[in-house]
C-alpha cells in the first residue's frame, strides 16, 4: 500500500480538499484503486454537534458517519460511496487509547502520545485503505502547519514514513500572495510553511502552489531553491471558474501530478483512461447558457459575525450546479435569512425568483420565516424543493393554511403545540434526556420505496437509469434491490406524525415516497404544484457532477418553464 500526505501551509481554506479529490480522481482513471482519508484536529468524535458556521456543512456518509465537507468532495470526484474508515478525528484516536489502557490492551506499559497515540493513527490510515482494497490512499490533514494542535498527526507521517521510506510522499499545498500595493507576487509564506514541515522532520516531496495570479519563473525557481524541492515537482493550481477544473488543470500534456507522484512512489505510470465525460461537463460548466433561473435558499447558517458564508450548504449548492449544467441553464443564487424574512414579509423578498428551496436546519429560530417562504411558494405555484427540515416546514406550513390546524408546529420548535404534525421519533426522547446528541439520530442510507404516478417516481425513473447511480445502492447490510426502492442519506431527529396522515392526503398532499413498512414519510408533494417537492432525506449528499441527482434535475427543469 502506497500514501500520499496533503498538507497545507499558511492559511486554511486554500482548497486541500479539492487538491486531494482531483489527485484521486486522476489516479483511479489510471486503473489505481484509491481511497482517501481526511484528518480533523478537533476533540469532537465526529461532525455531528458542530454548528455549521463552526466548521460547514456536516456531511453525512452512507453508512451513518457524521463527517467534515470534504468527504463530499471526494465522493462527487472519484464517484464512489466512503465509509467511516474515511474520516478521522482527535477524538476518536484518543477515545480509541483510552478504551485500550482501560481495557490492560497496553500490557502495563505508560501510554504516552508517541507511540501509542502515533501508532492509532496509522493503523486507523492502513484500516482504511484496507477497508476500499486501495492501492494508494491519500490522506488529508485538516488545518495549517504550524497549529499546535495538528502536531501529533504530522509525527505519525513522519514515523510512516520512517517505516516505509519508498511508500509515501508528501504533498504540501502552500499559498502565494499577491499584494497589490506592490503589484507582486510573494514566496516567503510559502518558505517559511515549508520550513516549519522541516522542522518537524518532514521534508515535501511535492508543492501545490495556490494563487489568484499567475506565478513567474524567477518566483518558481526561488520557491524550489528554498524549500528544497525540484522546480518540475512545483505545480500551479490558480483560482479557476470551477473547482472540477482542476484534475484537468492537473493533467497538463507537460506536467502531469499524477505521473509525478506514481513516478515517486515507484509505480508504473499506466495511460490513463478516456476523461470525455469529465471534459464534457466542464465545458457545460463553464459555458453560459443565457437562460438564468434565480434561486432562493432560505436558511439560517449564513452570517457569521460581519461575513455571509455559503459553506453551511456546500452539497445543496453543488446539487444545483449538476443539475442546472445537465439541463443548460445558468443560475444566481439569492442567500435570504429567514428571520430577514420574519420581519419584512416573503412577498416583497420572492417575487422576483424563480425557485426557492429551504435547506437543513435546527431548531426554532428562523422557522416562522421557513414557513412563510413556503406559504408564498405554494400559493403563487413557485418551484419549491424541501430538504429535511425544509420539507417538515412545509407539512406544518399546509397543515395550518390548508387543513386549518391552529397551532400547527413541529416538537422541535414548540414542544407544546397542540398538533404535533412533525415530532419526536421513537428513542429519541430517552436519547434527548440522557443527553445522548452525538451520533444518535437517524443517520445514513435507507429504503424508500416510491409510490406509482408521483412527480418522485417519474423522476428517479427518467434520471435514475446512470450507471453506478448511488441512490440506487443498497444501505443496509442484507437489503437487496427491490423494484421502486431507492436508497437515500438522512440526519433528522424529528418526522412526520403519522397520525395526521389521512387529513393530508384527503386534502391533495401526496406522500410520494415511504419506509418499506409505510410508517415514514419519506417524500411530500402537491399535484398540480409547477413543482412542490419535500424530501426527509438529503438528496443532495449523493448528487455527483456526472449523475445529477433527479429530485434536483426536476426542479431546475421546472423552474425553466417560469422564465
Amino acid at each position: 500500500m502506497k500514501y500520499i500526505i496533503v498538507s497545507g501551509g499558511v492559511i486554511s481554506g486554500l482548497g486541500k480538499g479539492v487538491t486531494s479529490a482531483s489527485l484521486a480522481f486522476l489516479l483511479k482513471s489510471r486503473g489505481f484503486r484509491v481511497t482517501l482519508v481526511k484528518i480533523d484536529m478537533y476533540l469532537n468524535l465526529d461532525a455531528g454537534t458542530i454548528r455549521p458556521q463552526e466548521h460547514g456543512e456536516v456531511f453525512v456518509t452512507h453508512d451513518g458517519i457524521e463527517t467534515d465537507e470534504d468527504l463530499g468532495h471526494y465522493e462527487r470526484f472519484i464517484g464512489e460511496n466512503l465509509t467511516r474508515d474515511n474520516y478521522i478525528t482527535t477524538g476518536q484516536i484518543y477515545w480509541e487509547v483510552i478504551r485500550a489502557e482501560r481495557a490492560f490492551e497496553y500490557k502495563g506499559e505508560d501510554v504516552e502520545a508517541i507511540p501509542h497515540v502515533t501508532d492509532e493513527i496509522i493503523r486507523r490510515i492502513r484500516q482504511a485503505g484496507a477497508k476500499h482494497n486501495s492501492d494508494i490512499v491519500i490522506v488529508e490533514l485538516g488545518g495549517t502547519v504550524g497549529e499546535y494542535q495538528n502536531g501529533i498527526f504530522y509525527e505519525a507521517t513522519r514515523i510512516l514514513k520512517l517505516k516505509h521510506p519508498k511508500d509515501l510522499i508528501h504533498i504540501h499545498v502552500t499559498y502565494i500572495p499577491y499584494l497589490e500595493h506592490l503589484g507582486e507576487i510573494k514566496s516567503k509564506p510559502a518558505q517559511t510553511s515549508v520550513k516549519i514541515l522541516n522542522g518537524m522532520g518532514i521534508q515535501p516531496d511535492i508543492i501545490i502552489a495556490r494563487s489568484e495570479k499567475h506565478i513567474d519563473k524567477l518566483r518558481l525557481e526561488r520557491l524550489a531553491l528554498f524549500c528544497n524541492v525540484r522546480p518540475e515537482c512545483i505545480f500551479l493550481n490558480p483560482n479557476v471558474d470551477t473547482i472540477y477544473r482542476v484534475p484537468l488543470l492537473f493533467h497538463e500534456k507537460s506536467h502531469h501530478l499524477a505521473t509525478t507522484c506514481l513516478k515517486l512512489l515507484s509505480l508504473k505510470s499506466s495511460k490513463h483512461k478516456d476523461m470525455d465525460n469529465w471534459k464534457k461537463m466542464v465545458s457545460r460548466a463553464t459555458k453560459k447558457w443565457g437562460k438564468t433561473v434565480k434561486i432562493a435558499m432560505v436558511g439560517k447558517y449564513f452570517a457569521v459575525d460581519e461575513y455571509e458564508l455559503s459553506d453551511s450548504y456546500v452539497s445543496v449548492i453543488e446539487a444545483v450546479k449538476h443539475a442546472a449544467w445537465k439541463e443548460g441553464v445558468d443560475f444566481q443564487f439569492g442567500w435570504i435569512d429567514s428571520e430577514k424574512i420574519e420581519k419584512e414579509g416573503a412577498e416583497g423578498i420572492l417575487s422576483n425568483y424563480d425557485g426557492l428551496i429551504v435547506p437543513q436546519g435546527w431548531g426554532s429560530r428562523g422557522t416562522e420565516g421557513k414557513i412563510m417562504a413556503i406559504k408564498y411558494a405554494r400559493e403563487n405555484n413557485l418551484p419549491f424543493l424541501g430538504l429535511c427540515f425544509g420539507m417538515q416546514m412545509a407539512t406544518i406550513e399546509y397543515g395550518r393554511n390548508v387543513l386549518e390546524l391552529k397551532g400547527a408546529n413541529s416538537q422541535e420548535a414548540d414542544p407544546n403545540t397542540p398538533h404535533p404534525v412533525i415530532h419526536i421519533m421513537p428513542m429519541q426522547k430517552e436519547y434527548l434526556a440522557k443527553k445522548q446528541y452525538g451520533g444518535t439520530i437517524r443517520l445514513g442510507a435507507w429504503p424508500c420505496k416510491l409510490a406509482p404516478d408521483t412527480i418522485a417516481k417519474t423522476l428517479y425513473k427518467k434520471y435514475g437509469s446512470a450507471k453506478n447511480s448511488p441512490w440506487k445502492e443498497p444501505g443496509k447490510v442484507g437489503e437487496t434491490k427491490k423494484k421502486d426502492v431507492i436508497f437515500e442519506r438522512h440526519r433528522h431527529r424529528y418526522e412526520f406524525n403519522i397520525k395526521y396522515k389521512q387529513d393530508y392526503e384527503r386534502t391533495g398532499l401526496i406522500f410520494s415516497g415511504t419506509s418499506l413498512d409505510g410508517k415514514l414519510m419519506e417524500i411530500i408533494e402537491i399535484p398540480g404544484h409547477k413543482f412542490f417537492v419535500g424530501t426527509q432525506f438529503h438528496p443532495e449528499y449523493i448528487s455527483r457532477p456526472l449523475t445529477p441527482h433527479p429530485l434536483f434535475l426536476g426542479f431546475v427543469k421546472a423552474m425553466t418553464k417560469t422564465n
